[in-house]
């Protein structure tokens, strides 16, 4: 039973499988000339109705000069032989690279020889047109002669420093069977330069080699756009640093004063506010600057990584590559992760800052609404004295009412003819009304004062 295409599959599990077989490298034998370019960019399509990214679309410009049919909208890597020469093509996430790689003639070796090996390469292929068009996005430009060793490393040294026309010239031995040099230096003709001498590698060995270089040369330079964000983000830190210790300052100055609480309340929500302003400022620097840190640290970790593949060894009086690359990313990225880290510190600094001046913030407004409450008592007490003495009036009120209703009923009684005297009746009733009146508004006072059941 087949499960190639069964449902027993997870939907990924062919692709995942796939993955590590994208992007194999190109089969090399020396003679060979090498130019590789990475265009940077996503490869985000143009327009909505757009199927193709930008960088999809650059390679299909490409092939349609060739008449070649290009790979689908979504390929991450492509290969084909044009004949004169052979391309690889392949999409990262910031960038794409393509790859051009000829033979060359196997009568002399170039490396070795007199003449330039630099002055043929596979640039000369590329449609100048389509050159142009990658104006502004051109991150990696590189050449690479791949070529058989006719000599010792030790002995080499000094033809390449006459080639690559400097004494800082950077090589080692690599792969147990090969030579690299280079300077990572931009040339006159707008490339770095490799050269890379067999001295005995095994099939596919070649190409990986090469492929290693590559990618320590783009992620190089892709481990350094953090740097101009690091130097640009420095000033800005400068000054949320600064503008932050005069918050502090102001912080200390004004609880030293003792002002009111109107105006100590007053100066700090202004203060609160410029912390939030500061906070709001640090934030925006972070989210801009967090990415391309962040992206830095893993390019500079797969530099490394591409490095230490290399097995490199030791060339007597040159510095390896893990020498130079300590020596000139490290810093860099160093740089990339203290301001990193600088902004986090900050931003801890600030939180600290504001939840200190939110505290002082807090027991302000506690101490007033204590005073509030306070005066809220007073004014109860005062209104219980009042209802007090209202109720002496109602008491009263209430019962001069009551003894002229019962004064009404004792004159009709008499002119009814019963024996009744109306003014001792009445004299006699006032103290028992007005008590009757006072208990029975205690009673309801009492009633409504009582805590509900």
């Amino acid at each position: 039973m087949t499960i190639v295409f069964s449902t027993l599959n997870h939907p990924q599990r062919v692709a995942l499988a796939a993955e590590i077989h994208s992007r194999p490298p190109v089969r090399l034998e020396a003679p060979e000339a090498i130019t590789h370019l990475a265009v940077h960019g996503r490869n985000e399509p143009l327009v909505a109705a757009d199927k193709l990214g930008m960088q999809s679309a650059l390679l299909a410009d490409f092939c349609a000069r060739f008449g070649v049919p290009p790979p689908a909208g979504n390929a991450k890597y492509f290969f084909h032989d044009f004949g004169r020469f052979r391309l690889k093509w392949e999409c990262h996430t910031e960038f794409a690279s393509f790859t051009v790689a000829t033979a060359t003639a196997a009568a002399t070796a170039p490396a070795l020889s007199g003449a330039d090996p630099f002055a043929r390469m596979p640039s000369s292929e590329l449609p100048e047109d389509w050159l142009l068009s990658l104006k502004g996005r051109l991150i990696v430009a590189t050449h690479i002669v791949l070529d058989q060793a006719s000599a010792t490393a030790e002995e080499m040294a000094p033809k390449m420093r006459q080639l690559f026309d400097t004494n800082a010239i950077v090589g080692c031995g690599a792969s147990q069977a090969a030579q690299v040099w280079t300077d990572f230096r931009i040339h006159a003709d707008g490339f770095a330069r490799f050269i890379v001498l067999d001295a005995g590698l095994k099939s596919l060995q070649a190409g990986r080699l090469v492929q290693r270089l590559l990618e320590i040369e783009t992620y190089r330079v892709m481990a350094l756009l953090g740097l101009p964000v690091a130097q640009q983000a420095a000033p800005v830190l400068n000054d949320i640093e600064s503008e932050l210790a005069s918050v502090t300052r102001d912080m200390v100055a004004s609880q030293k004063l003792g002002r009111s609480e109107e105006q100590g309340m007053q100066d700090e929500q202004d203060l609160l506010q410029q912390i939030t302003l500061l906070a709001s400022r640090l934030e925006q620097l972070s989210v801009d600057d967090s990415y391309r840190f962040s992206a830095s640290q893993a390019y500079f970790g797969l530099v490394m990584a591409r490095i230490h593949e290399l097995r490199e060894r030791r060339i007597e009086g040159v510095p390896t590559i893990e020498e130079f690359m300590q020596r000139r990313l490290s810093p860099a990225m160093n740089t990339c992760t203290s301001t990193a880290r600088r902004q986090e510190v900050l931003a801890e600094r600030i939180a600290n800052t504001n939840s200190l001046l939110r505290t002082r913030v807090g027991i302000r407004q506690e101490r007033q609404n204590s005073q509030i409450l306070e005066s809220m008592n007073t004014r109860a007490a005062q209104q219980l004295r009042l209802q007090q003495a209202v109720e002496g009036l109602s008491v009263a009120a209430v019962s001069y009412y009551l003894v002229g209703l019962l004064g009404y009923v004792l004159k009709g009684a008499k002119a009814a003819g019963l024996p009744v005297n109306p003014d001792i009746a009445i004299g006699v009733a006032v103290p028992l009304l007005a008590l009757v009146v006072w208990m029975g508004l205690r009673a309801l006072r009492r009633k409504f004062q009582s805590p509900a059941k």
